[in-house]
């Protein structure tokens, strides 16, 4: 009886085991399958599948469903513009000189299927190329012309990789050199010459600005004097003028008062003191018309004496 129970007890939990379980667990396969099936593609993201191993398409943003087991996401792919920079790469000048130079590649994928089934690593292989198109392109250039030709560098650059990389479904938008950094040696000598060049300009900047100097000084000097005498010169002629008006007035004046030559005498000797008190009369020798105008004025003096006029001016 025992038996008989444990058995009957047995099949009635196999039976709900067969009736319950195995049909829930169908259920989750099938969500599981369903939940695989259905994928959400964000924004800017591109889904290469492929069928039974083979292309089949690609998805872009949005909702789409995949048949479980026989469809497959090859790769998901970044449609956005990526920016990779490449660790610096020693290249040689055509003065052969080494110069270390970093660079940073701005790319975009155009096809996503030729990014995946044309190249393996389309990353390596863009930095590989821009090493490759650097040393072809610094090679022909020298030191000096290797670190004042970015641009030129920068254009060279991309339109190589941009012809190479077109097959492979990228666009290379921007080549960048980020440094271009000599040998130490290299840049102590052209920090040396930069030193000197400075030097040089500004020596030659203070020679100048001396010249400059010296000549507003000499011209200024020249001006000076120019104005000086001009201004001598009219202060002679106005000296000049005046002493001429003024004689001019005393002469008027003395003839227009009838001097008589007593009057004459007596001014003569009345500016004998002055001419005798100047700075430099040291000796000075009395004239004969000292002692003529001095006879005349006792003459004028003395009752009865005869007029020292001539004989024509006295009316003989």
């Amino acid at each position: 009886m025992v038996l008989e129970t444990y058995y009957s007890a047995g099949s009635n939990i196999g039976g709900l085991i067969g009736g319950v379980v195995l049909p829930l667990l169908l259920v989750i396969v099938v969500i599981i399958l369903i939940a695989k099936g259905v994928r959400v593609v964000p924004q800017s993201k591109a889904l290469v599948v492929e069928r039974l191993g083979k292309f089949h398409q690609v998805m872009y943003a949005g909702l789409h469903v995949l048949i479980p087991v026989i469809d497959n996401v090859r790769t998901v792919v970044d449609l956005r513009e990526q920016v990779v920079p490449f660790p610096p790469q020693p290249v040689i000048t055509a003065d052969n000189v080494v110069v270390s130079i970093d660079s940073v590649i701005y790319y975009q994928v155009n096809d996503p299927v030729q990014a995946t089934y044309e190249i393996a690593h389309y990353i390596q292989a863009i930095e590989q190329l821009t090493v490759t198109t650097l040393r072809n392109v610094i090679g022909t250039m020298d030191l000096e012309q290797t670190l004042t030709s970015r641009d030129q560098i920068n254009g060279q650059l991309r339109g190589v990789l941009d012809e190479a990389t077109g097959k492979w479904g990228i666009r290379v938008n921007r080549v960048e050199l980020k440094a271009i950094d000599p040998p130490p040696t290299i840049q102590q000598a052209m920090e040396q010459q930069l030193r000197a060049e400075r030097d040089k300009r500004a020596a030659i900047l203070t020679s100048e600005g001396i010249r400059q100097s010296q000549i507003l000084e000499a011209e200024g000097a020249k001006q000076s004097a120019i104005l000086k005498a001009e201004g001598q010169a009219q202060a002679a002629v106005t000296v000049a003028e005046g002493e001429a008006k003024a004689i001019d007035k005393v002469f008027t004046a003395i003839h227009q008062g009838n001097a008589d030559p007593k009057l004459l005498s007596y001014k003569y000797i009345e500016m004998l003191p002055q001419l005798a008190n100047g700075p430099s009369s040291k000796l000075w020798i009395v004239p004969a018309e000292l002692t003529a105008a001095m006879e005349s004025i006792s003459k004028g003096f003395t009752p009865g004496a005869s007029s020292p006029l001539p004989p024509t001016q006295r009316g003989v």
